[in-house]
Formats: C-alpha cells, structure tokens, sequence
C-alpha cells in the first residue's frame, strides 16, 4: 500500500479544512454578518454559519434544543427553550442568527435566536 503523501507535504483533509475554512467566512460576509470571533459579549448580533450538532438538552428542567453554529472562526451554540424539535434545524445547514450573545460555562450562546435557515 502506498503513502498517501509524501514527507512534507499537507494531508489532504487539512486542505479540505482550509478550504472549507475560507468558504464559510465568503458566506458570513455575503450574509452581511461578521465572524463570531469578533463578536462582543451581551451585545446584539447577526451570526451565520453551519450547524455542526444539534442535541435535546435540558435547561432548568424544560426541554431545549441546542445546535451549534460554526463560522470557521468560533462556534456558538444556539439555544430555542422549550422545543424538542424544529425542522430545518440539522447538522450541516447553514443559517443566519439573530440574538444577544451571552457566556454559560464558558462557552458563547445566544437563547431563543430569530434565524433564517440557508438554501
């Protein structure tokens, strides 16, 4: 079996990383938004980038359903309380966020965002 890349040079999926990288911020700047990264906290928002995971966690005991956006800068997760399911909002889906931006456990998180799912 053959070497899939010599010394020295790249693997292919980091690459395809970069790459991917260099698309989502075309379309965070398309989507009129900018980079997660450079976001304030506590602040008013406009996020886009895709949903790498979404998960039914509780909050307080109520269902919440958790997606996290990634822009290729930073991620951010999406909290929409009191919902177990909301079609259109799946890992892979590229949307635009609307909300306030808040820290839980470190982490950045906008709660009942407005979004406006990608074609």
């Amino acid at each position: 079996m053959g070497r899939l890349f010599s010394r020295g040079s790249t693997p292919r999926r980091d690459v395809l990383d970069r790459q991917e990288h260099d698309e989502l911020q075309q379309d965070v700047e398309r989507a009129g938004c900018r980079a997660i990264a450079a976001q304030g906290e506590r602040c008013s928002v406009d996020v886009h980038g895709v949903l790498r995971s979404v998960t039914l966690e509780p909050v307080g005991g109520a269902p919440a359903l958790q997606a996290e956006l990634y822009d290729g800068t930073e991620a951010l997760t999406l909290v929409f309380l009191g919902r177990r399911r909301i079609a259109g909002i799946e890992p892979g889906r590229q949307l635009t966020a609307h909300g306030r931006v808040g820290r839980r456990d470190g982490q950045r998180i906008i709660f009942n965002p407005r979004y406006e799912l990608s074609a």
